[in-house]
This record gives structure tokens, C-alpha cells and sequence, in this order.
């Protein structure tokens, strides 16, 4: 009986010592990306006899996909650009001769709002009766929704009913001042969505009233720009845009009172206004924008030669949005000379030159939009 134990004792010893299952892990856990992005798990084995292969399969049981790449060992799942249906849990198995593990992650995708009002607008409503506007939101994470009435040129929030995914506001009208236009605005850390739906009193005339959704809007050279505007009175009024002082660039578009502008440059900046009018008169909203530009940089020559015991001046120009900050090197890594001294306007001086300052010399300009580079080539000698 003692020689049956000892046997299994020792049984026990050699396979912890000689070999043992895989103990695995995966990072990250709960990755969140947005529609089109790329994602990579890293499954990876911190104990466990070798060789230890390892499989990724989908929770769900259905095909990775086409657009899911293995690195060489197995370790590396790549997801590239993307899709709703790669949502969900990928499992990495890890096997070896003694047994296996395996770890879950989960991906989940970001979704900007989305908003859908119900009923569609415009609506007349009889005075003293009540009409219920719906509205249906989606996104992940889950937005924020509420109903603002827009007045002129501001607006009101109202109060509404709200569940995770609708926000239900019921509106009297009693008077012309009841009616106008209602926003349904759902917002979260991806984006905003609108949903509009105009009420009007039956039988009332009123004179429009505009209004904007962003009074002042920033872009970046060569993005496009989508503007809004909405207005309310009786009968509906016609909206239509204008750039102050100047025509509105060619390439734009307008539809339902939505401007878009398509590769915007710096002479797109400037007001612009949306105009509503009907019998009643006219109101107008204006919008400011302003379009930002990477620095373009240039210098004052390409080439200088000079002498030993020269005084040397560089002077770095770049335009585009300010402020722009300046900042010279040599190219290939040599050091600047110890006299050598740079102003915040781009001015590089070295007051005596010496044979070793020969080298081309880089003036990097940057701003919050992007970089620029200009070189001179400068000859020291005698």
C-alpha cells in the first residue's frame, strides 16, 4: 500500500515539474472603437509547457471575417476598418500537451446619434389642441436627448418624457407664440444629432423668425462644412443663403435650409446669412466662420556663402494661421554653433562663423493645424 502511494505521489511530482497547462491572457479586455478603425488583441500565454498553440474563434460561432487578420504565431488578431458585424466576444484557446485555456474579449462599437422625429413636420394644429412629437434616438454609448423650442435667435429647453432610447414632449397650442420650431437634440462623446419638426396655428399668419444651429463655426483648410438653419411662420417660410459681401463659393450646396461648403480655403472665411422670408416679412441668422490653415514655410534665400568671422542671418517666413512658432536645426544632426541664437519671429543669427557651420540648415514653422519645412544651404570659407 505504501509503494502504490509513493508511485502516485511521485506521479503528481513529475507533472507539475515536467509539464503544465497554459494559463492565458488577452489585451485589451473590452476594446470600444468606432466604425472604420483598426483593433488588435494581443492574446498572450504566461505559463504553460511548450509548444502551446493558439486559436482565436468568435464567441457567436460564426467566421471571424474577411476583414480579420492572424499575425504569424497566432498571437495578433487585427480587425481593419471596422464593421457593426464584428461586434461581439473573440476567444483565444491556448493548447498544450497537458491541457487548455482559454480568455475572452469583447469588442463593442462606437456609434455617433442618430435621432428620427415623429410626426414629420410642418404640422397645423388647431388653436387649444395638444399634438405629441416623438422622438427615437440610437447611438453608443447611449445619448443624452431633450426637446429645445427655438425662438429668434435662442432657444428654450422643454420638458419631455424620456426613456433610454425616446424623448416624448407634448405641446398646446393656444396661441401663434405656442407654435414655432422644435428641436430634438441627442448628444454623447461621439457626435450630435438634430431632429426638427415646425407646428403651426391653423389659421395664423406670423412673420418668420431664423435661427442657426452654431453662430460661429471653426474649420481646417481643405475639410467641409455643413451649416444649419431653421425657421418658423406662417405660411412656411422660403430660406435661402448668402455670403456677406462676396458671393458663396462654388463649390456648395444648399438643401432645406442646409448649406455645405466643400473644401473650404481661407477665403471662405466670413459671415454668412440665412435668410427666411414669407408674406409676413423676413428674419435673417448669421453664421461666423472662420477657416484655420497649416503654416507654409519659406526662406529669404536657398544659398549663402560666407567667410570665417561673418556674421550670419537667416530670416524664416511661413504663412498661414497664427500664432506660428519657429524652430531651427542642422540637417544631419550637427549642433548649432554656441553663438548661435533664434528669434520667435524666425530670425536665426550666428554672430562669428566658423569653417564648421558649413551645413544646411532647417527652419521647421508649426501651428495647431500642422508643420511646415525650408532650407538654406550655408558655405563657410576663406
Amino acid at each position: 500500500m505504501k509503494v502504490v502511494t509513493a508511485a502516485l505521489i511521485l506521479s503528481a511530482v513529475l507533472t507539475a515539474v515536467c509539464g503544465q497547462s497554459p494559463v492565458v491572457s488577452v489585451r485589451p479586455r473590452a476594446p470600444a472603437v468606432r466604425l472604420g478603425e483598426t483593433v488588435s488583441l494581443q492574446c498572450g500565454v504566461s505559463s504553460g509547457s511548450q509548444p502551446v498553440q493558439l486559436e482565436w474563434r468568435r464567441t457567436s460561432s460564426q467566421p471571424l471575417g474577411d476583414n480579420v487578420k492572424l499575425g504569424p504565431d497566432g498571437a495578433v488578431l487585427t480587425i481593419v476598418n471596422v464593421r457593426l458585424n464584428n461586434q461581439g466576444g473573440y476567444r483565444c484557446t491556448a493548447t498544450n500537451a497537458q491541457g487548455k485555456s482559454s480568455i475572452t474579449a469583447t469588442l463593442s462599437i462606437r456609434q455617433p446619434p442618430k435621432v428620427r422625429v415623429t410626426p414629420p413636420g410642418p404640422l397645423t394644429v388647431p388653436a387649444g389642441e395638444s399634438v405629441t412629437l416623438e422622438c427615437s434616438v440610437s447611438g453608443k454609448p447611449r445619448p443624452s436627448v431633450s426637446w429645445f423650442k427655438q425662438e429668434g435667435g435662442s432657444e428654450t429647453e422643454m420638458v419631455s418624457m424620456t426613456t433610454d432610447t425616446t424623448a416624448s414632449l407634448q405641446v398646446t397650442v393656444m396661441a401663434a407664440e405656442d407654435a414655432g420650431m422644435f428641436v430634438c437634440r441627442a448628444r454623447s462623446g461621439e457626435g450630435l444629432a438634430e431632429g426638427w419638426v415646425e407646428l403651426e396655428l391653423e389659421g395664423g399668419a406670423s412673420a418668420p423668425q431664423a435661427s442657426v444651429t452654431n453662430t460661429d463655426v471653426t474649420a481646417v483648410e481643405g475639410q467641409s462644412v455643413t451649416m444649419h438653419c431653421n425657421a418658423t411662420g406662417s405660411p412656411a417660410p422660403v430660406i435661402s443663403w448668402w455670403k456677406l459681401r462676396a458671393p458663396l463659393p462654388w463649390q456648395h450646396s444648399v438643401s432645406g435650409g442646409i448649406l455645405t461648403l466643400s473644401n473650404v480655403g481661407r477665403q471662405d472665411s466670413g459671415q454668412y446669412i440665412c435668410n427666411a422670408t414669407n408674406a409676413a416679412g423676413f428674419s435673417e441668422a448669421y453664421v461666423q466662420l472662420e477657416v484655420d490653415s497649416p503654416p507654409y514655410a519659406t526662406t529669404l534665400t536657398d544659398e549663402i556663402a560666407a567667410r570665417p568671422g561673418d556674421a550670419l542671418r537667416l530670416q524664416c517666413l511661413a504663412h498661414g494661421t497664427h500664432p506660428i512658432r519657429f524652430h531651427w536645426t542642422r540637417v544631419g544632426g550637427a549642433s548649432m554653433s554656441p553663438g548661435a541664437e533664434s528669434t520667435k519671429d524666425g530670425l536665426l543669427k550666428i554672430p562669428r562663423l566658423k569653417a564648421s557651420d558649413s551645413g544646411t540648415y532647417k527652419c521647421a514653422a508649426t501651428n495647431h493645424v500642422g508643420s511646415s519645412e525650408a532650407l538654406t544651404k550655408v558655405t563657410v570659407r576663406p
